[in-house]
C-alpha cells in the first residue's frame, strides 16, 4: 500500500487523515459519494442507521455489500478502514441475526468467546475495524456516558477481560481500538454534550486510568481511540485529543505506543468549537493522534473538507511540520497496507444460533 505523501491545497492532499461517518442511510447518498471522492479519506465509520434495519437477513445484507464497494469505488483505493461501534449492550449498530450481546460488564468473564463472536460477525460484514473494547475503569457511579460500557470498577478486571476480547476479536481479523485514552471512567460529564473535566493529578491517573491503556501497547494493540475530556492538572489548557503532553508524551513517549491514533468524533460538543477554530485539525496532528473522526450524527460531514483545508494552511505556514506529516502518514499507510479486506458474506444460522448461547444478550 503506498500513499503518495504530496501536501498541496485540494482536500484529498490531506484526506487520509480522516474517517468520515456514512449519512443516515442503508444506501450510498450522492452526498457521500461527492465528499469521499473530493476527500479520499482513510476509512467510513458505519452507524445504526448504515443498515436497512427490518429488511430479512440477505435483503440487508446485500444492500450492505454493495454500500461497501460504492464507498472503494469512491475513494478509488481497495485498501480502506472499514470501521464500526460494536461493544455490546446500548452500543450496537447492525440488524439481527447479528448477535445483541449485552453490554461488556454483563459478560467480562466470557470476554474471549464474545470477542470471537464479534470478530466473525464483524468480519461477515466486511468490518475490519471495531472501536472497542471500552478500557476505561468505572470508577464514577454518577458518569453518565460509560457505566456498564467499562468492564469493571477496577483496572486488573478491565485490563484481563480487555486483553482476552481483544484475542478473540482480532483472532477472527477484526482489529480492535482500545477506548476512551486516557480514561473517560471517572467523569461526571458525557463529552457528546459538553467537556468532561478530571481533576487528578497524573500520579493517580496512572495507577488506574492507565494501568489498561499501558498493559494493552504492551501487548501490541495497533489502534487507540483519544477522549475528549479535559486533565487539569495534566494539560490545563487542552482536552486529551489535542494534548501533545497526554498524546504524544504519554501515549507515545511513556507507553511507547507506535500504531494510530484515532480520535473520537470531532462533532461531539465536548471539542465541536474548538475544532472550528484555524489550526485546531494540525494541533491534534502535532499531538500525536493521526486520524480525526467526523460523523454524521452530530455534525456536517463536509465539515472534513474544511478540515482538510485547514491542515494545508497550517502546512504551508509552517505550523504543521513536515516531520510529523511524514510519521503520521507513514504509519496510516503501514495500517491500511496490514489491515485485511474482508468479503461480506452470510453467516450459517447455526453459527449465529451459537453465539447467542454464549453471554447475556440485550433484552
Amino acid at each position: 500500500m503506498s500513499l503518495p505523501f504530496a501536501p498541496g491545497p485540494e482536500p484529498a492532499s490531506f484526506g487520509h487523515h480522516f474517517l468520515v461517518g456514512l449519512q443516515k442511510s442503508p444506501r450510498l447518498t450522492e452526498r457521500d459519494k461527492r465528499l469521499l471522492g473530493a476527500l479520499r479519506p482513510a476509512g467510513v465509520v458505519l452507524f445504526r442507521e448504515n443498515f436497512a434495519h427490518g429488511l430479512p437477513y440477505g435483503e440487508w445484507l446485500e444492500l450492505h455489500a454493495r454500500q461497501l464497494v460504492e464507498v472503494r469505488e469512491c475513494v478509488e483505493r481497495e485498501e480502506l478502514i472499514v470501521a464500526i461501534d460494536h461493544e455490546g449492550g446500548a452500543v450496537l449498530r447492525a440488524p439481527e441475526p447479528i448477535t445483541p450481546f449485552a453490554a461488556a460488564a454483563d459478560w467480562a468473564p466470557r470476554a474471549a468467546a464474545v470477542g470471537r463472536a464479534m470478530g466473525r460477525e464483524l468480519r461477515s460484514l466486511g468490518v475490519n475495524v471495531d472501536f472497542a473494547p471500552v478500557v476505561d475503569v468505572d470508577s464514577n457511579p454518577d458518569n453518565p456516558v460509560i457505566g456498564r460500557r467499562a468492564f469493571g470498577s477496577d483496572p486488573a478486571t478491565v485490563t484481563r477481560a480487555a486483553a482476552a476480547f481483544l484475542d478473540g476479536l482480532e483472532g477472527e481479523g477484526v482489529c480492535g481500538c482500545p477506548k476512551h485514552f486516557p480514561g473517560h471512567g471517572d467523569t461526571r460529564a458525557d463529552s457528546h454534550h459538553e467537556l468532561p473535566v478530571v481533576d487528578h493529578p497524573p500520579e493517580v491517573l496512572a495507577v488506574r486510568e492507565l494501568a489498561p491503556f499501558a498493559a494493552l501497547v504492551g501487548r501490541g494493540v495497533r489502534l487507540v481511540m483519544t477522549a475528549h475530556v479535559l486533565f487539569p492538572r495534566w494539560d490545563p489548557e487542552w482536552p486529551a485529543t489535542l494534548s501533545e503532553t497526554i498524546v504524544g508524551g504519554c501515549l507515545r513517549g511513556e507507553l511507547g505506543f507506535a500504531g494510530l491514533v484515532v480520535t473520537d468524533d470531532v462533532g461531539m460538543r465536548a471539542v465541536a468549537g474548538t475544532f472550528r477554530r484555524p489550526g485546531t485539525s494540525a494541533r491534534a496532528l502535532v499531538a500525536g493522534c493521526d486520524l480525526i473522526t467526523i460523523c454524521a450524527h452530530l455534525a456536517d460531514t463536509r465539515r472534513a473538507l474544511d478540515l482538510a483545508a485547514d491542515l494545508a494552511r497550517s502546512w504551508r505556514a509552517g505550523d504543521l511540520p513536515t516531520s510529523v506529516l511524514e510519521r503520521s502518514h507513514a504509519r496510516i499507510a503501514r495500517t491500511l497496507a496490514e489491515l485485511p479486506r474482508h468479503s461480506v458474506t452470510e453467516l450459517p444460522a447455526a453459527v449465529l444460533a451459537g453465539h447467542r448461547r454464549l453471554a447475556p444478550l440485550v433484552t
